[in-house]
Formats: C-alpha cells, sequence, structure tokens
C-alpha cells in the first residue's frame, strides 16, 4: 500500500522546483548548512495541513506522522482545535500585555500550575522559553543559597543561553562560547556515587533531566532521584529538574517527578505548555523560606519581556484543559506501553541493526548498532510516512516522540511504518556494514559532516531519479 493511501494524504501542492526554490532562498538568508543536514536525513520536508499527530508533505502529497513534534511542543496534537479556539478568543480581546503587570489570566494559570506540579512546587516565575526557564532556576538557586556550584550530568540539554548553555553536558554546544559560567560541574547520568563525589555544602543546585531527552532518551531509576534528593537535604543544595520535554503528560504522568515521588526544589516546564501555538514557560518553586525569603526580598530578581503574556496564558489554560478532559496521561501511558512492546519485538528479529529500546510514556528511544544508522534510518522512515529526528547528542538514537493524543489505529500505523523501515534498511546493511570492517572507515562513517555530506548526495541522486521520471 502506498504511504499517501496508507496515510491519509492527497494530491502535491508544491512541485520539486518550488521546493529547490525555497531551500535555496533558506540558505541564502538563513543557513545552507542546515539544509544540507535536514536533507540526509530526509527532513527536509515543509509541513503543511498539520492537524492530529501529523502534517502533509506538499511535495509528495503524503500524510507524515510527526514523531519529532519539535522535542514534545505538540502533546495536545497539531492545530488543535480546541486551542485553536482558545487562541482566537484571545486574540480578539487581548495582546500581550506588559509582563511589569499582573492580570487575572497570568494568576489563574499560576494557580494551576501549582495544584498540577508534585508536592509542594506552588510558587511560579513565567518566562519566554525553556531556556529562559533553566536560566531563571540557577540564578534563583545561586543567589538563593549564596553558593556558586552547579552539578549537571554528562550529555544533559538545558538550553542555548547564558547559565542554561553553561549547564549543557556535552562540549560541542559550549566550546565556542567558552568561558561560559564559572563552577559548573559534570558528572555521569545515573551515576550516584560519582554525584556524592563532587556535591558539597558548597552547591547551589544539581540540576538534570528526570529523562535525559537529547542524550538519546535515559531515564533516570528511581533509587538515582531519592539518592539525590538525600545529597541535596544532607548538604543544603538545592535539586532542579528540567521537565522541559518531559512534563504535560509526555511520560505517562503530568510530570515525570510523579513516577519516582521524588519532589524538586525547582522545576522547569516550558514546550508543550504552548500548545504548539503560543510560546509560553514557568520556573516553579517548592513554598520553602530559603526561596520565598530571598524571592520576596528580590521581586525583580528575573525579568522576562513575554513570557506568562495574556495571549499566551489563555493558551495554556486551555492546553492544560484538554489534558485532563481527555485523560492524555492515561493515553500516554497505554500507548508507550504498546510501543515499547512492538519496538522491543522488533529488537529481537534484528539485533543486527538495533541495540536497545529504552524510554517511558510516549518518550521512547530506539538505539542503532552504530551513529551512521541514525540519518539512514531517518530517510527509510520518512519513505514510510513518519517524520522521526535521531538525537542530536546521540545520532546512534532515534526518538519516538508523537502527540500524546494517538490513537490505537494511528500507532499501529505508526509501528507499521517502523517495521517496513527496518525491513529496508536489512537490504542496505550488509553492504554498509561491510565497509565499516575497513579500516578508518566506520570512523568517517560516524563523523556528522561526513554523514551529511554522503547522505545530502543520495538524496541529490534520488530528486534527479524523480526529475528524470517525471514524478
Amino acid at each position: 500500500m502506498a504511504v499517501s493511501e496508507r496515510s491519509g494524504g492527497g494530491e502535491a501542492t508544491m512541485t520539486r522546483q518550488d521546493k529547490a526554490r525555497i531551500f535555496a532562498l533558506f540558505g541564502r538568508y538563513i543557513n545552507r548548512n542546515q539544509i544540507k543536514y535536514l536533507s540526509a536525513g530526509h527532513l527536509d520536508v515543509f509541513e503543511t495541513r498539520r492537524l492530529g499527530v501529523g502534517f502533509t508533505d506538499p511535495v509528495s502529497g503524503c500524510r507524515m506522522y510527526d514523531c519529532f513534534t519539535a522535542a514534545g511542543c505538540f502533546n495536545v496534537s497539531r492545530h488543535n482545535p480546541e486551542v485553536m479556539a482558545a487562541l482566537a478568543d484571545a486574540a480578539d480581546e487581548l495582546d500581550m500585555g506588559s509582563s511589569l503587570l499582573s492580570s487575572p489570566l497570568k494568576v489563574e494559570l499560576a494557580r494551576r500550575l501549582a495544584a498540577l506540579a508534585p508536592g509542594d512546587l506552588n510558587h511560579v516565575i513565567f518566562a519566554a522559553g525553556g531556556g529562559e526557564a533553566v536560566e531563571c532556576a540557577l540564578k534563583l538557586a545561586r543567589a538563593a543559597t549564596g553558593r556558586k556550584q552547579i552539578v549537571s550530568t554528562v550529555k544533559a540539554y538545558h538550553g542555548h543561553t547564558g547559565f542554561a548553555l553553561s549547564a549543557n553536558g556535552k562540549e560541542h554546544y559550549r566550546h565556542c562560547f567558552e568561558p561560559l559560567m564559572p563552577e559548573f560541574t559534570f558528572v555521569p547520568f545515573n551515576d550516584l556515587e560519582a554525584m556524592a563525589k563532587v556535591v558539597s555544602n558548597q552547591t547551589a543546585a544539581i540540576i538534570l533531566e528526570p529523562v535525559q531527552g537529547e542524550a538519546g532518551i535515559f531515564p533516570a531509576t528511581e533509587a538515582y532521584l531519592r539518592g539525590l534528593r538525600d545529597l541535596c537535604d544532607k548538604n543544603g543544595a538545592l535539586l532542579v529538574f528540567d521537565e522541559i520535554q518531559t512534563g504535560f503528560g509526555r511520560t505517562g504522568r503530568m510530570f515525570a517527578a510523579e513516577h519516582s515521588g521524588v519532589v524538586p526544589d525547582i522545576m522547569t516546564v516550558a514546550k508543550s505548555l504552548g500548545g504548539g501555538l503560543y510560546a509560553n514557560a514557568a520556573t516553579i518553586y517548592r513554598d520553602i523560606p530559603l526561596l520565598r525569603n530571598f524571592t520576596a526580598q528580590h521581586p525583580d530578581f528575573h525579568e522576562t519581556h513575554c513570557g506568562g503574556g495574556d495571549i499566551a496564558c489563555k493558551v495554556s489554560l486551555k492546553v492544560l484543559d484538554y489534558l485532563e478532559e481527555h485523560r492524555l496521561c492515561e493515553n500516554a501511558a497505554r500507548q508507550g506501553a504498546r510501543l515499547k512492546e512492538a519496538l522491543q519485538e522488533l529488537m529481537r528479529a534484528n539485533p543486527k541493526i538495533i541495540r536497545e529500546v529504552r524510554g517511558i510514556g510516549l518518550m521512547v528511544g530506539l538505539e542503532y548498532v552504530e551513529e551512521f544508522l541514525g540519518p539512514m534510518m531517518s530517510d527509510a522512515l520518512a519513505k514510510h510516512g513518519v517524520f522521526a529526528a535521531y538525537s542530536g547528542n546521540a545520532p546512534q538514537v532515534m526518538r519516538f516522540m508523537m502527540p500524546i493524543t494517538v490513537s490505537d489505529a494511528e500507532l499501529d500505523d505508526i509501528i507499521a511504518a517502523i517495521q517496513g523501515a527496518v525491513k529496508d534498511m536489512k537490504t542496505l546493511l550488509p553492504m554498509a556494514l561491510l565497509a565499516a570492517k575497513i579500516p578508518g572507515v566506520l570512523s568517517l562513517l560516524n563523523n556528522e559532516q561526513i554523514q551529511t555530506t554522503l547522505f545530502t548526495q543520495v538524496r541529490k541522486v534520488e530528486d534527479l531519479w524523480h526529475r528524470i521520471a517525471g514524478r
């Protein structure tokens, strides 16, 4: 069955020449190499007719299941009608408002977030996006404790500005901008012994993702999180959870922290809080004297230009309503279990391609045996109607993070597409693995620049074939 038939596609509305022209302009005015990077993994698509769990590729007319969702921005689906209506209503009567002023919508959203957050996390500072929310959290931790050291984890991802960039646990993101903020320490994820060696009475905070996303979908163990809580309590440090990707139902609970019962002192949220329509973010902190007293004495320690704006708050309130009314946390837990079971079965049948399946809820990672399989699998999945991206910190890991509204029938389609992509890969794998045995070739294949160049050329040959064939 053709992809367009299986996935509900329609007729093409853009020619390949139109696409090439737009990308040429993108390269001229924005970034030429970004197009090469996207093309290598068959991610060079335009999103049209965005609805539900996917969008339509205007060149092929094929419906694409969105299994990336901009790293978790579309939990409540693409172009959700109810959230769209809330945005339209807000635009009729509101604008962004002044960040310095109070408003009923800001108060109501803060109240709702406090009610949903674990434990006594019930004070809210709004932010424009995830990086700014992390920035606010780390500033708060340093200022309130009067200490400097921040401990993060290897391969952690927290954003691209200031304090957030300094907390990124991969040199790739930091090295061009160093020196960054001082006294950031990095230890391996899920290694409590390594953490205990560096945390002391000079530590302001430990920051981590309850499930590392960009690193390749690594969930923290319950014992690890409890151990971190104990370390912080023992040393007077603060525990910060970055729930920007994991929050709002993604892992099968409203927040990933709920799986362990561990309550952090500070938690950051963003991405799906805006419903994929109007960006919004927040830093939520516990009602403890250390934090409450500092913010009372320094109410302007962190200011945001547009976070918590009135339109954003109205949209976010509808997102929270939709999550609860449609019991999407339960759906994420059930569908995530089905997806993991199917992928584990696929792994058992294809040990030469798939090394491991891991994740929680609808935040699932599929790790291949070699890094170079990441772009190959992205390409194979796209040809089967699935838009998925490999991890920035781990190219050998494919992330599956579709909207948590996904139905049984839609997930069946996605699983069938993944199975079809792996089957296609098996025809190419013997040649690739044979080449990889040549001394020096494997390191070349796993080099990101070589991958980008090689797979971009493959796509150019494919596009030429389509033009010759008149498709």
